[in-house]
């Protein structure tokens, strides 16, 4: 099947979705599996597997259907990229199946639970090195060499975007970037950022925006931000900057732990949904384009709900 919303992304028209928490950390903590490497796309390799899959997604197109709003579907693939999948014993023709599987995946569930509002589904690339710590930084021309294979799978299937997910540091979200621009494939770039706002790289995040904009024509659909907790980059944002709308979602952590923190805790830290989701509501007002709402580590369904309870209840009178 080809991709429905690849010519025009229904989230840029500015309703409401949402999208999924933190898949690896529920997994591994509420479903009690292994993910070698915390890659999610090792689970494709069996129907088993495959079904846990399945059911970790059922709650939030659900709760999409339930609310009247629209989902995308973000696949299981962020650690789907060469050196990841090489440490967990792939080829790379293993390597192509498994990012095909996924959005196969993807479009069953869509298929599943269509409604009204569009299901989109998304690619997503996750960083050549940690998310957390960019111990080793690529070039922008050594980006784009590197995740073009996967933007390259991506393209051949029903993937309507692809999404760059922890993103630590400019250069490589310009690589991805230039990837699915050569493919004809939209793109977002989500960034993560430390408890002082900074990405992991030092870069404020306003100037790292900035400079994927410059360097790519403003390729990106939107962007995002990921991997922190509200309290970590609340500060930073400056009114009335242009970067500042050009934020379209965020995917947030349940702690206000530090990411160095977090890679060394050894039980979840699921902080407070309430809580959560308020914070959410009072940066409505600072982000404009925000629609797009999900979680990152230690959330799951009961976030999300939270938080697009909370986001809804906060929409203008006139909206």
């Amino acid at each position: 099947m080809s991709a429905l919303y690849r010519q025009r992304l229904p989230q840029l028209d500015g309703e409401l979705f949402i999208t999924d928490g933190g898949i690896e950390t529920t997994l591994i903590f509420h479903h009690g599996l292994e993910l070698p490497a915390f890659a999610a796309f090792h689970l494709l390799r069996d129907e088993e597997g495959t079904e846990e899959l399945r059911r970790y997604y059922a709650p939030y197109a659900t709760l999409a259907r339930e609310h009247g709003v629209g989902l995308v579907l973000e696949s299981p693939t962020w650690r789907a990229n060469p050196d990841w999948a090489r440490e967990i014993g792939y080829s790379l023709d293993e390597l192509d199946a498994a990012n095909r599987k996924a959005i196969a995946l993807m479009e069953q569930i869509r298929k599943e639970y269509a409604s009204t509002q569009p299901i989109v589904i998304s690619g997503c690339v996750g960083p050549q090195g940690d998310g957390y710590s960019p111990a080793t930084k690529l070039t922008s021309d050594e980006a784009q060499r590197y995740h073009s294979p996967q933007i390259a799978t991506f393209a051949d299937t029903a993937a309507d975007l692809v999404t760059a997910i922890t993103m630590t540091y400019p250069e490589e979200a310009i690589g991805v970037t230039r990837a699915a621009v050569e493919r004809g494939v939209p793109v977002v770039i989500s960034f993560t950022v430390e408890t002082d706002g900074r990405l992991p790289s030092g870069q404020a995040l306003g100037d790292a925006i900035q400079q994927v904009d410059e360097d790519t024509s403003a390729a990106p659909s939107y962007y995002m931000i990921n991997c922190a907790h509200p309290t970590h980059f609340e500060d930073v944002l400056e009114p009335r900057k242009p970067w500042v709308d050009r934020i379209g979602g965020l995917r947030a952590n349940a702690s206000t732990k530090s990411h160095s923190e977090l890679d060394e805790a050894t039980e979840l830290d699921e902080g407070d949904p309430v809580d959560l989701a308020e914070r959410h509501a009072a940066l409505r007002s600072r982000l404009p384009r925000v629609n797009v709402l999900g979680g990152c580590c230690g959330t799951d369904h009961r976030h999300v709900t939270s938080i697009c309870a909370a986001w809804i209840a906060e929409a203008p009178a006139s909206a």
